[in-house]
């Protein structure tokens, strides 16, 4: 009810379970029935992208030009942005502002958790407008990385999305291949092939309209009419290879460097290898093309990104008195691997 303090939303899950699209829609119908009034604003801001959530300054800049400022990209001091980000949502009186922060979790992992406090904070300096958060993020332990002050501040609830499963899959390709093919293209059965790719990766509803795409685009260009069954193996081959060397080309080079320790030990290696080996393995290579080496806790975490990525399948093991590891082993294919490592070798100058 209007007047009473909004809660902050974090919701949870897999690649591809709607939870941007879902947060979209529910902005939009809001919106639209507060339309007449200025109750209401929302702002979203993508924190995986670099220059704009790599740094609390820059956060916060991009906030001020979404509700109309303009602050220098670097520059000011940061109470300086904060005072202008105040004056502004003041002055234009929305009763509540919510700001939704997809991938929440990149950020906080980029700088660390003092902006979510800082921006509850500015709740107690503002008197016309108040301030929620909606967080968006694909790991289902992000808050166990929130300090507990920072956390109790938050006065969070928590929503997961559960991955589609293949009926559900199946009613979304459906509804999509009316839309988007002619009636009698779509053969028997590559509807339910295609979901029961798209459910054994994680229930994954993107995937799935990506192999029914590339199957149809597999099809057109060898003037069949009809996607076929055979088309969503080709697409699925196809979407598999793209996504890897599409990962590995476009990753930041600390990415780039600890990825190119896994694959080079793994080349040496049909056992599993361990956290421990591809830190000293990333540190000489650091070494060699005049890199920056970073700790093994945040190395520790971009090989947690990789399995999430599929790129690696990571277990944590005990090892006793020395304490747990991971076990680390390869999951790109062979026919993308090779691929993979010319990329990894070019972009980092080995």
């Amino acid at each position: 009810m209007l007047g009473q303090k909004t809660s902050n939303i974090f919701i949870y899950g897999k690649t591809g379970t709607g939870k941007t699209l879902s947060v979209q829609h529910v902005a939009d119908e809001l919106l639209k029935r507060s339309k007449d009034s200025k109750i209401l604003r929302v702002e979203y801001i993508n924190c995986k992208l670099k220059k704009v959530a790599d740094t609390e300054y820059r956060i916060f800049a991009e906030l001020i030009k979404k509700v109309g400022g303009d602050v220098p990209a670097t520059g000011l001091p940061t109470d300086q942005v904060y005072k202008r980000f105040i004056e502004i949502i003041e002055k234009n009186e929305e009763k509540l502002l919510i700001v939704v922060l997809d991938e929440i979790d990149q950020a906080v992992k980029k700088i660390n958790d003092d902006f979510l406090y800082n921006l509850m904070r500015l709740n107690s300096e503002l008197s016309k407008t108040q301030i929620s958060i909606i967080g968006i993020s694909n790991d289902v332990k992000f808050l166990e990385m929130i300090d507990p002050r920072v956390k109790s501040s938050l006065s969070e609830e928590e929503m997961i999305f559960n991955p589609y499963n293949a009926t559900q899959l199946q009613d979304i390709l459906k509804k999509r291949a009316e839309e988007s093919f002619k009636p009698g293209v779509v053969s028997e059965g590559v509807i339910a092939k295609c979901a029961a790719y798209a459910a054994r990766e994680h229930g994954d509803a993107r995937r799935a309209l990506d192999l029914l795409r590339v199957a149809g685009e597999i099809a057109e260009r060898s003037s069949n009419p009809r996607i076929e069954i055979k088309h969503i193996d080709e697409a699925n081959d196809k979407v598999e290879r793209d996504k890897i060397l599409d990962i590995v080309e476009k990753a930041t080079r600390q990415f780039q460097l600890v990825l190119y320790a896994i694959i080079s030990l793994s080349n040496n290696n049909n056992e599993g290898i361990f956290t421990g080996d591809v830190y000293n393995f990333y540190s000489e290579v650091c070494k060699k093309v005049n890199f920056e080496i970073l700790t093994q806790r945040r190395v520790g975490d971009i090989i947690a990104e990789f399995d999430m990525l599929g790129l690696i399948n990571a277990r944590v093991i005990s090892k006793g008195r020395q304490g747990r590891t991971r076990e680390i082993r390869l999951d790109i294919p062979d026919n993308v691997l090779k691929k993979s490592k010319d990329i990894l070798l070019e972009s980092l100058g080995i």
